[in-house]
């Protein structure tokens, strides 16, 4: 079949968005084969994207859509909210809403995306979860820092789970940072069953930071609005940043904002590309379906 596809990034982290609602994709499952995934995330041979987004009919009752992420390796993950960003934009445009305020519901629950005038879109992204069990990650006891040994190496990071797992490392400063190296290392760690987004934080000042963030399953992306969430709790929870803060990331800047109870907001850009069509297969090969 011919797939209808919008491209769009939120500060260079880009993504494929699909209607799955006025086009025939399984609401089973993956949308596509793994394979088909994969191809269509290549860069060279496909379109290219940092995660695939999915805009399926609600389940539940008060939420206006189902909101599935898939990274460029086929993975499917619970949260992404440079995403959400553009999943709010693609939906009005589309014309599937015109409400400012719209309820998706993902793998990790609930979230409330609202669209402002300026064309600027605010993510609740849920209450942090810092038990070791909820992020998830391996430890003894919950603390403030962790010590991961990799080999010779042992790096302390701070982890937090927000509807999927992020660690993030203190660096004096990020242009020198080990994000290839230390990165993929840390993301495969024995101590996260489910892997790990990475961050790389410098903190410029009390409401400000600069981030690079290695994420599982697409590798350094230009901007990560989970990790930049994670990146601003740690900070705030060991003492060093204020209530709002600036994130300076490769793609851009966005404005975090957490005060210690419900959910961490997150405001910033989402930006239409193009829209594309191309052929795609439904079902692996030797289903007997036809493309």
């Amino acid at each position: 079949m011919k797939l209808q596809f919008t491209k769009m990034h939120g500060l260079g982290n880009d993504f494929l968005v699909v209607d799955g609602i006025r086009q025939p994709l399984p609401e089973d499952g993956p949308p596509l084969p793994e394979a088909e995934l994969r191809r269509l995330g290549d860069r060279h041979f496909g379109v290219g994207f940092d995660q695939m987004l999915v805009v399926q009919p609600s389940r539940h009752d008060g939420v206006d859509f189902r909101y599935r992420i898939f990274n460029a390796d086929g993975s499917e993950v619970s949260q992404c909210g440079n995403g959400a960003r553009c999943f709010a934009r693609f939906v009005r445009d589309q014309g599937l809403t015109d409400k400012h305020e719209i309820t998706v519901e993902t793998r990790a629950g609930r979230m409330l995306l609202r669209v402002t005038d300026d064309g600027l879109v605010t993510v609740d992204m849920g209450a942090p979860q810092w038990a070791p069990a909820d992020i998830p990650m391996i430890a003894k006891q919950q603390a403030d820092t962790y010590l991961l040994v990799a080999g010779q190496n042992a790096y302390e990071v701070a982890a937090v789970g927000l509807g999927n797992p992020h660690c993030v490392m203190l660096v004096e400063n990020v242009d020198s940072a080990p994000v290839a190296t230390v990165g993929p290392l840390l993301e495969r760690h024995e101590q996260f069953p489910e892997r790990v987004n990475v961050g790389f934080m410098q903190i410029v000042l009390r409401s400000e930071i600069r981030l690079r963030v290695f994420e599982r399953g697409a590798g350094e992306t230009l901007a990560c609005g989970s990790g930049a969430c994670a990146a601003v709790l740690c900070g705030q929870r060991r003492g060093f940043l204020d209530s709002t803060v600036t994130v300076h990331l490769p793609g851009g800047s966005l404005q975090v904002h957490y005060a210690g109870e419900g959910g961490v907001r997150m405001t910033g850009p989402a930006s239409r590309v193009y829209d594309g069509e191309i052929q795609v297969q439904l079902t692996t090969p030797g289903e007997g379906a036809a493309e």
